[in-house]
């Protein structure tokens, strides 16, 4: 006798329908084996575990926004030989978060800053981080949506909360007046509580040029640089261009 039929509706009044996906497999084991009925139970539960990390692995990985490809696996250390390995190894120990420290990545354009701190960014949701990544004018853009619909302080409580957050491209344009507070107001709400990471085509001591406010840039700047991991990327870009074709005959 088949007792699927007989056990699925109680199992999806328990939210355990995960079981069902399994339970035929194991079943056929559990025979095959001749399995104690605890040992029977604890693979069904042990399958169960599985399912429900892998979804909030899932759900993690989609609300971070990242990028499914930047992983350091695929970062090409050999590309550029003087990129620290050793320091990028060490930050995918995770033990920032842990400190509550900032990460701050810079150097010129294509020398891999942005995978790196996705790549960070992906260590951090397998190890159970709630983690988000944005382009530095994008989050400002949404800042500015949210206050001008009354949702500012929720938006802003969101990015306070997340464990890690990574911000792209800081500086590559100026901020516009207003758009440094709400800027201060991220850092100030993350300071000593959470992770940021940064990234930057702008040397450390250019930051400040791309406050509106230079005051309220100093007062940010310093949050952000207090106990902060410092990465400078140097040498070649990989977004080399591509060799100019030849056109063919008849062509312009």
């Amino acid at each position: 006798m088949n007792p699927i039929p007989q056990l699925t509706p109680h199992l999806k009044q328990l939210r355990l329908s995960g079981i069902l996906d399994s339970l035929e497999v194991r079943n056929k084991q559990a025979v095959q084996q001749k399995l104690a009925y605890t040992d029977f139970l604890a693979l069904l539960i042990e399958d169960e575990i599985a399912r429900r990390e892998q979804r909030k692995l899932a759900a993690r990985q989609r609300r971070a926004g990242i990028n499914t490809q930047k992983t350091l696996e695929s970062y090409d250390f050999t590309f550029n030989p003087q990129v620290n390995q050793t320091q990028i190894m060490d930050l995918a120990t995770c033990r920032y978060l842990e400190e509550k420290a900032p990460v701050l990545i810079v150097g010129p354009c294509g020398t891999g800053k942005s995978h790196l701190a996705q790549a960070l960014g992906h260590i951090a949701v397998r190890r159970g981080y709630d983690t988000l990544f944005s382009t530095h004018s994008k989050l400002l853009s949404q800042l500015a949506s949210a206050r001008a619909v009354g949702t500012y302080d929720r938006k802003l409580k969101a990015l306070a909360q997340a464990d890690l957050l990574i911000i792209d491209d800081f500086g590559l344009k100026p901020m516009r007046p207003g758009h440094d507070e709400d800027f201060h107001d991220i850092i100030v709400e993350r300071y000593e509580r959470k992770s940021t990471i940064i990234t930057s085509n702008l040397d450390f001591s250019e930051w400040n040029e791309a406050f509106h406010n230079k005051l309220l840039g100093v007062a940010t700047l310093d949050r952000l640089m207090h106990g902060a991991y410092q990465v400078v990327l140097d040498g070649k870009s990989y977004r080399s261009p591509r060799k100019k074709s030849i056109p063919c005959r008849g062509e312009a």
